[in-house]
């Protein structure tokens, strides 16, 4: 990929601008309750720290890492957990965080896995979306942007093990 151009789908600062409109809209459906912000690494770990300095409400975080890309562009269907949530999600809203939801595959199974942990609700929110790919039914609770069926990189994610640290969201010519 490094033969070719990057092409800026989403700049950093319609990010910031969407980020903060969610921002306000997640403190406005949460305000008053107990909120487990559950942080998706390793890709959401961006989005994650911009989004919660953007609430205005009283939140826990907390982090749990799943695997189902490998190094690919394609989603393997399979999703593993790596690292568990380390806390109690009893009485907790959790607000499950991830950097995309394309075939919605560990998304579910994250909300899942989260009310069987004792949660009170449970809703997501996603920086991307790609309801073209979707395999599973779901629709996020909270979204930044939604996105044609093209793979992206940048704000978080990744491309093999490179490009989280760009603050816009790419593709490449």
């Amino acid at each position: 990929m490094e033969d070719k151009k990057m092409n800026v789908l989403i700049s950093a600062d319609e990010i910031r601008e969407r980020i903060k409109e969610l921002g306000e809209e997640i403190t406005k459906k949460y305000k008053g309750q107990k909120l487990y912000v559950l942080s998706l690494l390793r890709g959401s770990f961006i989005f994650t720290a911009d989004l919660v300095r953007a609430m205005d409400t009283e939140v826990k975080i907390g982090f749990m890492t799943t695997s189902s890309y490998g190094h690919g562009e394609e989603s393997e269907g399979k999703v593993t957990v790596v690292t568990d949530i380390a806390d109690d999600l009893e009485g907790f809203s959790v607000l499950v965080v991830d950097d995309i939801i394309d075939t919605g595959i560990t998304m579910d199974f994250v909300m899942k896995h989260v009310m069987a942990k004792g949660a009170k609700a449970a809703a997501c929110c996603t920086l991307l979306d790609k309801p073209s790919r979707r395999r599973v039914e779901i629709v996020p609770d909270f979204c930044g942007f939604v996105i044609d069926d093209i793979f992206v990189a940048g704000y978080g994610l990744n491309y093999g093990d490179y490009y989280r640290n760009i603050p816009f969201v790419f593709n490449w010519q």
